[in-house]
């Protein structure tokens, strides 16, 4: 039962029901897994981002780089990085298989899958709001 509640709770946050939680959820994974090198702000200037050995992007810009479409499916599949995109020139984690190896004996291989897609998807929601 606690199972199918904390998984009801995930589908809340990504619904349309959600939409202030899931700017919030957003923003959390973002400053928790990204704002260290990307930044609080999303322009690149992250504590670590003077230690890396090449520049890290800025990510309120990913639209205006993109003909002003905002690029989701390949944002998604750059932070998931199980389907072997290269992110960033290598050195940026694959947070699909963090978020996933976190979860696993939580949630068993099927909730794990939405948790780590939902982590994901609203993290890749906040970037989207943070475009200029």
């Amino acid at each position: 039962m606690k199972r199918v509640a904390s998984l009801a709770g995930a589908f809340l946050i990504t619904s349309s029901l959600g939409a202030l939680a899931q700017e919030s959820a957003g923003k959390n994974e973002y400053m928790v897994a990204c704002s260290v090198c990307h930044g609080e702000s999303g322009k690149g200037e992250g504590q670590f981002a003077r230690l890396m050995n090449i520049s890290v992007p800025n990510l309120t810009t990913l639209a205006a780089r993109n003909d002003g479409t905002f690029p989701y499916l390949k944002v998604f599949m750059t932070v998931d990085g199980r389907t072997k995109v290269a992110g960033h020139g290598g050195p940026m984690p694959i947070w699909g298989e963090r978020f996933s190896e976190a979860s696993k004996d939580q949630y068993g291989p099927y909730g794990t899958e939405l948790m780590v897609r939902g982590r994901i998807a609203v993290l890749v929601d906040y970037l989207q709001s943070i475009q200029e």
